[in-house]
């Protein structure tokens, strides 16, 4: 199969990439510099020299499916750019992949399209869409993968995953960003890290996407998680952990930082516009809230299975510091 991927030289993408070539399919894949190009070919796909948004249908030509990794994933930033990249950008390629006759579409979303701030509890694909977003990542891939399901025909079969949480190997943010605050003593759980969180090592997405390339039902999503459920004191502390790396105990109670991370971020707004401040909304919310996904109708529909267990996958990133 020939397979053209958006976010290769990213860490979900380029995951998704690796492994796919290393299946022995024909793997191409987005490349906007050169930098992208040489990591799009150390993770075996041919670059192409396009970018979101500016993709021509023949750059799609004999292309049998994409999966669509790239996007704005950040937890603050101007939301105009969240909506170039995520909406307007996934807009285009969808587009030209009906042009090109693509005959699949695979999308990679997120389960933060279902998420305002509030807990999520063991939630399936059949909740629904809040009437009013709060967060500019929620709402552009929210809006992205409904225009990518949407798009759904018997010409082209869209289909929307919805990991939670992405953690592994090549991860450039969660553990990073855990150990940076840690070691510079800036890291505090928010109510005592009880509230528990689905996770996904980006193994078992690849495992969804390998799936999902070949079963599932058009015009749906599907949420791709771990096979169990953590608290975020118990799985962040284990995933620290793999560096050598203790979060401490100090706590700061949710309802409190909530709003201060409102404040600060309208204080940044107007007198540090471009700079990101120290606190979130959006980051904020998630670490004071439970969001558990269920996986029951990806196992039924698309026959996934997790391929790395949180343990396996923990102790794996422990050895590779070692």
């Amino acid at each position: 199969m020939r397979i053209f991927i958006t976010g290769a030289s990213g860490f979900a993408g380029g995951r998704i990439a690796s492994k796919l070539a290393a299946a022995g399919h024909e793997v191409a894949a987005m490349a906007r510099s050169d930098r992208s190009a040489a990591l799009v070919e150390e993770r075996g796909a041919t670059p192409i020299r396009c970018a979101l948004g500016e993709v021509d249908p023949a750059d799609l030509a004999g292309v049998d499916a994409i999966v669509h990794a790239a996007a704005k994933v950040e937890d603050w930033g101007d939301p105009a750019d969240f909506r170039r990249a995520n909406v307007d950008g996934t807009r285009q390629l969808v587009e030209a992949a009906q042009a090109a006759g693509v005959r699949r579409f695979i999308h990679i979303g997120t389960e933060a399209v279902l998420f305002t701030g509030d807990h999520l509890v063991d939630v399936d694909e059949t909740h629904p869409y809040p009437a009013r977003h709060r967060f500019p990542y929620s709402e552009t891939k929210a809006e992205a993968e409904r225009l990518v399901l949407a798009a759904n025909s018997p010409a082209m079969t869209t289909i929307s995953l919805r990991p939670r949480l992405i953690w592994g190997p090549g991860d450039q943010t969660v553990l990073p960003e855990i150990v940076k605050m840690a070691e510079a003593g800036a890291y505090v759980w928010l109510d005592g890290g009880r509230h528990r969180t689905s996770t996904c090592h980006v193994d078992n997405l690849v495992a969804g996407a390998l799936r999902a390339l070949e079963a599932g039902r058009g015009g749906e999503a599907y949420f791709i998680a771990d096979a169990t459920i953590s608290s975020h004191r118990d799985f962040l502390s284990r995933l620290a952990a793999t560096r050598g790396v203790d979060l401490g105990r100090r706590s700061l109670p949710g309802a409190l930082v909530r709003p201060l991370a409102g404040g600060v971020e309208r204080l940044w707004w107007t007198f540090r516009p471009g700079r990101k401040p120290p606190l979130t909304r959006f980051a904020i919310s998630m670490l004071s809230r439970t969001v558990t996904v269920s996986t029951a109708k990806a196992e039924a529909e698309l026959g996934y299975r997790p391929v790395v267990s949180v343990d396996e996958g923990l102790a794996a990133l422990r050895d590779s510091a070692a």
